[in-house]
């Protein structure tokens, strides 16, 4: 007999208000507009026809980007990069997007931008808290004439912000994105804190629809101990967060098993609308931070712009019929990889194999 906790979609829309439901019908009126206008450059040869529906289409994304800035204004708990930080940061995280949006940008180059777009969000979490208490790095540098030479440096102290958490890995795509959120603790605190890591093996059901969708969190197959999550700051981060199902269905079972979190942070590079608004009404004293934020989810669930399967893109696609478990990944991330979160790769170990 199976071990799963299941959540479905309908209890999620459960939690959404009249207004959400309005806005995000709103939302996808725009993207139908926006949508006619990809169907003419799809099929059209006539530069001049080109040139309007693209001024069309910018009209179309201001007017989306707008309001879904009203509405992050309303929400504190939905922190988006573009639409929190001055507007000359503004351009870089843009552009970041767009190459991981880009069906061009191979395996190691998406790899690259995940990593720098973890940078920014890291940033936006922790960048303004305790600017005026301060902790010093002193480096020794490989400058040893006339004698050895030291450097030191300035960091915000944010040790009580960042060392009492706990990397929570909703698997596959997760896997890297909280590597990387985990390194970025480990680079700012002053004791050089690792997060230990719990690991959880939830998938959706994609066979059904995003209207009656069903998340199924394996628990024979995750990696976690309540007792050390509980009072502790969990940070979830996965590179996108389409209907916020999964992590709602997990930190809802671990509520249910008397887990109380200090906080809840999770770090996305792209959510959708409908996921972060789902997720701030279902939880309480959570953080939603992204990179940016799509207006929609077509009718499987996928966030529309998008950037297509970010977990196939981040580790390569699986088998079918043999998927890789967590140490597999680890070792298909190769040396690189490996050396640079060779920190945060023990501590998995530990977590999957024990000792």
């Amino acid at each position: 007999m199976s071990n799963n906790v299941v959540l479905k979609a309908t209890d999620l829309d459960g939690f959404l208000t009249e207004t959400d439901k309005e806005r995000l019908d709103k939302m996808h009126f725009h993207y139908r507009q926006a949508m006619d206008s990809f169907q003419v450059l799809s099929a059209t040869n006539s530069e001049e026809r080109r040139k309007r529906e693209k001024e069309q289409l910018i009209d179309i994304y201001n007017t989306m980007g707008k309001i879904m800035q009203e509405i992050a204004r309303e929400e504190p708990s939905i922190q988006v990069y573009s639409f929190n930080t001055p507007s000359e940061a503004h351009g870089e995280a843009s552009r970041l997007i767009a190459k991981l949006r880009d069906q061009e940008t191979q395996h190691q180059e998406f790899v690259y931008y995940t990593q720098r777009a973890y940078e920014l969000l890291f940033n936006l979490a922790w960048g303004g808290a305790n600017l005026m208490k301060k902790n010093y790095l002193m480096v020794e540098t490989p400058v040893d004439i006339p004698v050895q030479n030291y450097a030191m440096h300035k960091i915000p102290d944010i040790d009580e912000e960042i060392e009492n958490s706990v990397m929570c890995v909703m698997l596959r795509g997760a896997l890297l994105p909280a590597m990387i959120m985990s390194k970025e603790i480990q680079e700012y605190s002053s004791t050089r804190y690792v997060t230990p890591f719990a690991l959880f093996r939830i998938n959706r059901d994609d066979s059904k629809s995003e209207k009656d969708m069903e998340y199924i969190l394996n628990l024979d197959k995750s990696f976690f101990d309540l007792e050390q999550l509980d009072g502790k700051d969990l940070v979830f981060a996965d590179p996108m967060n389409a209907t916020g199902g999964s992590l709602v269905t997990i930190v809802k079972y671990l509520i249910d098993q008397g887990v109380k979190p200090r906080s809840i942070k999770f770090f996305n590079a792209i959510a959708a609308l409908k996921g972060s608004l789902r997720i701030v009404r279902a939880l309480d004293d959570v953080m939603v931070y992204t990179l940016w934020m799509d207006p929609v989810l077509n009718e499987k669930a996928y966030i529309m712009p998008g950037l297509g399967d970010a977990g196939d893109r981040i580790n390569g696609p699986d088998c079918s019929d043999s998927p890789r478990n967590i140490i597999q990944l680890i070792a298909d991330y190769g040396s690189n990889i490996s050396t640079l979160y060779r920190s945060q790769v023990r501590k998995i170990e530990e977590t999957v194999l024990g000792g």
